[in-house]
């Protein structure tokens, strides 16, 4: 089979991706309850049984054949209702402490200048965390809440799993976004978790929105020399998708 077709195939081990860690996840977790119910620890076993389930959701709702990121409830202010808080409170929280554990553990700048106006990076958790000049904000997360000092009205919340692409309605909508904040002279910043995948993705249409670079893939060439990206099959492909039915 062809490299790039088997790149595409959803059980390909890289497109798996987020499904595939939170499934093993999930796996060990279930195991760990049913150990604790055999040795007569039921109550210690339900906090267990319980955490698998979730993620086992998750690995559901996130796998690219599947992929919808509005499961978790997250909202156009970037906020999470209660419900959401309630049922898939776990995992919300480890994506929190992950994201911020692993920041602290990278020795790369929260966020990097591609050109002019335009950064691209991580989930800004703290104010110094945000580039200069009070930037609009595009957070490309679906796991991660908008911080305090992000306004609402310089917010574009484009829900997204980690590994995977927006839909092409939504670039397009992200990219002439970001393409009338420019033209009122605001800096732009585009995050996902790291600013290694999702979020590339985006701002690869946002340089070709603004004639900054002729195609996607011209974009990515850009952007690799600012920033340390990993964008994969489904991102290129979702770029690929988007430029022949909107460019």
């Amino acid at each position: 089979m062809r490299p790039d077709l088997v790149a595409l195939n959803p059980l390909c081990p890289k497109i798996m991706g987020i499904s595939k860690a939170v499934g093993i996840a999930g796996t060990a977790l279930l195991v760990t309850s049913v150990g604790l119910w055999k040795i007569g620890l039921r109550i210690v076993a339900v906090p267990f049984l319980a955490t698998s389930t979730i993620a086992y959701i998750v690995t559901v709702a996130s796998h690219n054949s599947i992929n919808i990121p509005w499961i978790l409830g997250k909202n156009s202010k970037g906020r999470f209702p209660l419900w959401s808080n309630v049922l898939f409170g776990p995992f919300l929280v480890l994506a929190r402490v992950y994201a911020t554990v692993k920041r602290h553990m990278r020795k790369e700048a929260v966020y990097d200048m591609i050109t002019e106006g335009l950064y691209l990076g991580g989930w800004p958790f703290m104010l110094k965390h945000l580039p200069p000049g009070d930037p609009s904000v595009i957070d490309c997360t679906c796991e991660l809440p908008r911080s305090d000092f992000v306004p609402t009205n310089e917010y574009l919340c484009v829900p997204t799993w980690d590994t995977r692409a927006p839909a092409i309605s939504q670039i397009e909508f992200a990219a002439r976004w970001a393409c009338e904040k420019r033209a009122k002279g605001k800096p732009v910043y585009v995050h996902c978790a790291f600013g290694h995948g999702r979020s590339a993705c985006v701002m690869c249409a946002v340089l070709v929105a603004l004639g900054i670079a002729e195609n996607w893939k011209d974009a990515e060439n850009i952007i690799r020399e600012k920033r340390r990206i990993k964008m994969n099959a489904v991102h290129r492909k979702t770029l690929e998708d988007w430029i022949r039915d909107y460019h």
